[in-house]
């Protein structure tokens, strides 16, 4: 049985027009006589009427004392309005369709409401509606727990669903169709020469998503990558077959290139803590008041005389005052952005600091902090140079050609 994954998100859903754009992919992949999953997210954006963050306000709106449970039985109804309203249109079209709900679909979670985590996928059910010819529409971002409770998969979670659910059922393919023709070198509304790449590996992109790359989630590329499941980033707009994401070692290897993309977060508060001769356990005390604040700590350098870390703008209050109370006193740089350069390539080349230094301080833009793994090097800068810095780098490693 050749099984196809295909995810359309909230915008390839929106409107008469996007939805058309969808049945012919659907008929494309049907044609090469593919066995076809299909999973849709709730449709449209906040303010539109079935979008979850218009669920979420209609909460606010009345009473704003909704358990988390009983939220996430909420935010299903997003999802499986897209999922009926799609079968009824394949229906129109003479295609057999069956709508699952991600607990019905076989999505096992814990119960971390809003954010739960896949335990197992148990997909018999899908099996025998694909043995009966039938085009399975899941319900994306849902799972349920082991007492049938309802879940939600966080933020990405359609991502989530796709990938999982290609895993299980040793698809072929995975394809993630979005309003972008596949992964592009930088942010399109940052750099107006970015480009799409033909072909990245799940270890790039996993990097690109995790520093702010918003093209697919990275919880889903690391399913995809423990199963060795290919993923394709398309357009639902068009029939290119956009960005092919694979391990380093199937197919022809990637060209000659070390490095693949600069990707960015913005919004980010640098902290200071000096620490005094004779103190040595003021980094456990620091990261203890942070864990303790549930605030989560980036880009983290330790060294004897103190430490440097990152939080998210939102959060730089309530980390000063967990500092305070620890009898301390931090320095803050509010407003900075973490710019990622991101490579396969990376990895033993020497020079690519330099490179980066070169290109940023050429143009007068301060790097205020730096770390680097096999894959990646990241700078902070300050908010108002980000743009110029992600250009400059963009151009420095010739990713516009």
């Amino acid at each position: 049985m050749r099984i196809l994954v295909q995810k359309f998100g909230g915008t390839s859903l929106s409107t008469v027009e996007a939805r058309n754009h969808v049945i012919r992919h659907i008929k494309q992949a049907i044609d090469r006589q593919y066995k076809l999953v299909v999973v849709v997210s709730a449709m449209g954006r906040k303010g539109e009427p079935y979008a979850t963050d218009t669920l979420l306000d209609w909460v606010e709106r009345n009473g704003n004392r909704l358990p988390d449970r009983e939220k996430d039985m909420l935010l299903y109804c997003g999802e499986m309005i897209s999922a009926v309203t799609l079968c009824s249109l394949l229906q129109a079209e003479s295609i057999p369709a069956s709508v699952l709900n991600g607990a019905q679909a076989g999505i096992i979670t814990n119960d971390h409401w809003g954010n739960a985590r896949i335990q197992s996928v148990q997909p018999a059910r899908i099996y025998d509606l694909l043995d009966k010819g039938q085009v399975v529409i899941v319900t994306g971002f849902q799972g349920r727990t082991d007492s049938w409770d309802f879940t939600t998969l966080g933020r990405g979670g359609s991502d989530t669903t796709a990938t999982a659910l290609g895993a299980a059922l040793k698809a072929e393919i995975v394809d993630i169709f979005t309003d972008v023709n596949g992964i592009l070198t930088a942010d399109p509304k940052l750099v107006h020469d970015a480009r799409p790449l033909e072909r990245v590996t799940f270890t790039e992109i996993c990097n690109m998503a995790y520093n702010g790359a918003k093209v697919i989630h990275p919880r889903a590329v690391e399913l995809a990558m423990q199963a060795n499941i290919p993923i394709r980033v398309r357009s639902t707009f068009d029939t290119g077959e956009g960005t092919l994401v694979t391990s380093a070692e199937a197919g022809s290897p990637v060209t000659d290139r070390f490095v693949t993309g600069i990707a960015h977060v913005s919004g980010v508060t640098q902290i200071q803590v000096d620490q005094t001769e004779g103190e040595y356990d003021l980094q456990l005390k620091v990261f203890k008041a942070m864990a303790h604040e549930r605030i989560s700590v980036d880009f983290i350098n330790v060294n004897p005389s103190g430490m440097v870390y990152t939080v998210a703008d939102s959060e730089r209050e309530r980390a000063e005052a967990a500092i305070r109370s620890l009898g301390c006193t931090a320095r803050t740089v509010p407003g900075c952005a973490k710019v990622s350069v991101i490579g396969g390539g990376i990895n033993g080349v020497p020079g690519i600091m330099a490179r980066i230094v070169e290109a940023l301080t050429g143009e007068g833009i301060s790097i205020l902090q730096s770390a680097d793994s096999n894959t990646t090097i990241w700078v902070l800068v300050e908010g108002k140079n980000l743009v110029q810095a992600v250009q400059v780098l963009h151009k420095q490693f010739q990713l516009h050609v």
